[in-house]
C-alpha cells in the first residue's frame, strides 16, 4: 500500500512539472548587445575616449618636461657643483619615477570612469528586460551567451529595444545565436620611454 501511494506522488509530481514546464514561456537575449545600441552606452564611451585622450596628452607633456629637464641637467653639468648635482639628480629620478607609474594611473582611471558611466546604463536595460517578461508572460529570459543547452524560446532583444524606444540597427541578431557585440575597446597609454637620469654619466 505504501508503495503503492509513493509510486502515485511521484507520478502526480511528474505530470504536475511536466505540465508547469510546458506553460513556461522561455526568452534569451544578450544585454551586451542590447548596451551596445542604446544612446547612453555611444555617450558614455564618448566621455572615456575625451578623458583617456586628456589624461595621454598630459603623459605627454611630462615626459617631454622630464627630457627636456635631463638634457639640461647633463648641458649644465660640468659648471654645477656636487652638491647641486646630487639635488637634481634626486628630483630627476622622483619626476622619472611618477612618470613609470602613470601609464597605470591612467588605465585605472579610465576603467574606473568607465564603471561609473555604464553602472546606471546596464540597470537601466535589466530594468527594461525584467518589464518585458513581465508584460510578455516570460517565465524566464537568459543571457544568450552563457546558455549552452536550453529549451527553446524566443529573442527578446527587438521588445526590449521597443520598450527603451531604441531603433535597432539592421545588423541586430535575430532569433538565432550569434556572437556578442564587444565594446570598443579603449587605447592603450604611450609607453614611457625616457631613460632613466640614473644610466648617464
Amino acid at each position: 500500500m505504501k508503495k503503492f501511494l509513493t509510486a502515485g506522488l511521484f507520478a502526480i509530481t511528474l505530470m504536475a512539472a511536466n505540465e508547469v514546464n510546458a506553460q513556461a514561456k522561455y526568452g534569451y537575449i544578450s544585454t551586451q548587445e542590447l548596451v551596445s545600441v542604446m544612446p547612453e552606452a555611444a555617450k558614455a564611451d564618448t566621455t572615456v575616449r575625451q578623458l583617456q585622450e586628456a589624461l595621454v596628452q598630459n603623459l605627454k607633456d611630462k615626459q617631454a618636461t622630464l627630457e627636456s629637464n635631463i638634457e639640461k641637467f647633463y648641458k649644465d653639468s660640468s659648471t654645477l657643483a656636487n652638491a647641486v648635482k646630487e639635488v637634481k639628480r634626486t628630483e630627476l629620478q622622483k619626476m622619472y619615477q611618477d612618470l613609470a607609474g602613470e601609464e597605470q594611473r591612467i588605465q585605472q582611471q579610465l576603467q574606473e570612469r568607465q564603471q561609473g558611466l555604464m553602472g546606471p546604463i546596464y540597470k537601466k536595460a535589466m530594468d527594461a528586460i525584467q518589464a518585458v517578461a513581465k508584460e510578455n508572460g516570460y517565465s524566464y529570459i537568459f543571457e544568450r551567451e552563457s546558455v549552452l543547452v536550453a529549451p527553446p524560446g524566443d529573442n527578446v532583444l527587438s521588445l526590449v529595444a521597443k520598450k527603451l524606444s531604441i531603433k535597432l540597427p539592421a545588423n541586430a541578431s535575430s532569433n538565432q545565436p550569434s556572437g556578442m557585440a564587444t565594446p570598443p575597446a579603449t587605447t592603450p597609454a604611450p609607453t614611457t620611454t625616457t631613460k632613466d637620469p640614473k644610466t648617464k654619466n
